[in-house]
């Protein structure tokens, strides 16, 4: 037997061995575990997958093993991806600080931050959020004005971040700030890696319309903050930032394959769609096709980000197709379940019939977040088609 298929039946084995079986089906979003300093687990079927696989070094299976890694090569990687894709295994954790921030400490992390996150990342053992929108500064995020004044070995922050995702149950941070003022738009920005238990720091959640309340509002009073936690240098923040969203984009592929958050939504829709007529089930069927086309395009990105290539334009392009997929994908059931499709809450409905009322509003979300659909047109137009301004 190769090396390769060597590999391949021996992975094979011990997920079947050690991914219990209900690890195996669809998951939901309250389903998902995230990693963090206090990680809740559901059941002791979570529990174990969560730890098997933090103990083999499988969370981040490409990072070197002096960090917790697996130290797999890229082609190991995929093997593992594909063969917890054939037997359906979940994502045994999620974790922004592995998919996004972790690739970024790797390359430009000094070694001392290298020794203090990377390990915890890997284990599992802190939840990472993202500042970098602000109130004026969303889609024109070069315009954010959180200030960060040097005071000796420390930074004072003070400021504001706005639709912070999970800020409200992060360990920590990873947020841009303005260390000079006087600079252009893009210069005078650093990134910056701020303890969240800081004293000054407050967080507020952001109700949304579709009743869940992801979003959070940070603010930043006299927070202190060491020099050693900037990445990348000081005043360079800008394109490390741009670094961290390439891996942005890649790291989409954990919600697209082997472990999504289940769209199973579609499959509340199927009473309604028996008794709809050729249309309805032509749009369905188009549906299916587009989220299957995505998620195989997802698969292709993921590998080019591994082999080191480009993958920046296919990410903007991503971004705005998956938005504009879930918002028309949601449109489509409300009008094949009709009011029944707007139920909120109450007897008579199903819970799936309440998801779908849930997760049409929040797909409403999902073409703000991020920058717009709009700003990504522009972005795509100027940048990937070389368009003029």
């Amino acid at each position: 037997m190769s090396e390769p298929d060597g590999f391949r039946a021996e992975t094979r084995a011990w997920l079947e061995a050690n991914c219990p079986a209900p690890m195996r089906t669809p998951i939901t979003s309250a389903e998902m575990v995230w990693s963090s300093s206090r990680t809740v687990f559901l059941d002791d079927d979570q529990r174990v997958w969560f730890e098997r696989m933090r103990d083999r070094g499988w969370f981040v299976p490409g990072w070197p093993r002096e960090y917790g890694g697996g130290g797999l090569d890229a082609r190991q990687q995929r093997v593992l991806e594909q063969e917890m894709l054939a037997l359906g295994c979940r994502q045994p954790q999620y974790n922004l600080g592995v998919w996004m921030l972790g690739p970024v400490l790797l390359e430009l992390g000094t070694d001392e931050q290298k020794r203090e996150h990377l390990p915890k990342m890997a284990r599992g053992q802190a939840r990472w959020c993202q500042g970098f929108s602000e109130p004026n500064a969303g889609s024109d995020l070069a315009s954010l004005r959180t200030a960060a004044v040097r005071d000796g070995d420390e930074f004072v922050v003070n400021g504001q971040k706005i639709w912070t995702s999970y800020g409200d149950r992060a360990d920590w941070m990873y947020a841009l700030v303005r260390t000079d003022p006087a600079a252009k738009k893009q210069e005078g920005i650093t990134f910056l890696l701020i303890d969240m238990k800081t004293p000054g720091i407050t967080v507020r959640p952001i109700e949304l319309i579709s009743g869940k309340s992801e979003f959070s509002q940070v603010f930043f009073d006299d927070v202190r903050v060491p020099v050693r936690n900037v990445v990348g240098g000081v005043d360079r923040g800008w394109s490390v930032a741009k670094k961290l969203l390439d891996h942005e984009r890649a790291a989409m592929s954990k919600f697209t394959e082997g472990g999504a958050p289940s769209h199973d939504a579609l499959a509340a829709a199927a009473p309604y769609l028996a008794a709809a007529g050729p249309v309805w089930r032509d749009r369905l069927a188009g549906a299916l096709m587009d989220q299957q086309a995505f998620a195989l395009t997802t698969r292709r990105m993921h590998e080019m980000a591994q082999a080191r290539q480009d993958v920046s334009a296919l990410g903007a392009i991503m971004k705005l197709v998956q938005t504009e997929q879930e918002s028309a994908k949601y449109e489509l059931l409300q009008q094949v379940m009709g009011q029944r499709g707007l139920s909120w809450e109450g007897d008579g409905y199903t819970a799936e019939e309440h998801d779908v009322c849930r997760l049409w509003l929040y797909t409403k979300v999902y073409t703000i977040a991020g920058g717009s659909s709009e700003i990504q047109l522009n972005l795509i137009a100027r940048r990937v088609l070389g368009l003029p301004g």
